[in-house]
């Protein structure tokens, strides 16, 4: 049986903020539920790594809860949040302090064939 969740944010268009709620609301549940879990930000989802970029969004217009606050929420809970090195090249270096981690497409495709890892993206 699985163990380990990893959610790849790779799709998923930071300017349709209701589309952020989801991943990060399902990596905190996880969390909270004893797995382990982290969120990888890569390719246009990348931006969301960026320092002042997820705090001017919300998935839900009138909330006053923003994209970073969700981000902050899992991280919280536990989630560990890398981000992918080609992002790096996209978006710069000021990231969030919630990244701890910068991997490559190699540890990626690592964790995707792991059988004790379940893989989701978004």
């Amino acid at each position: 049986m699985a163990d380990k969740l990893m959610i790849v944010m790779v799709n998923t268009d930071p300017s349709n903020a209701a589309e952020l709620g989801a991943p990060f609301f399902q990596a905190t549940v996880a969390a909270a539920m004893d797995y382990e879990v982290e969120v990888i930000l890569t390719a246009g989802a990348g931006e969301l790594a960026k320092r002042g970029v997820a705090e001017k969004l919300y998935v839900k217009e009138g909330s006053a809860k923003s994209v970073y606050d969700f981000i902050k929420d899992a991280h919280e809970a536990g989630v560990h949040f890398k981000v992918c090195t080609p992002t790096l090249d996209l978006w710069g270096n000021d990231l969030i302090p919630e990244i701890e981690e910068t991997v490559g497409g190699a540890y990626v495709i690592q964790q995707a064939m792991d059988e004790r890892v379940v893989t989701f993206t978004y």
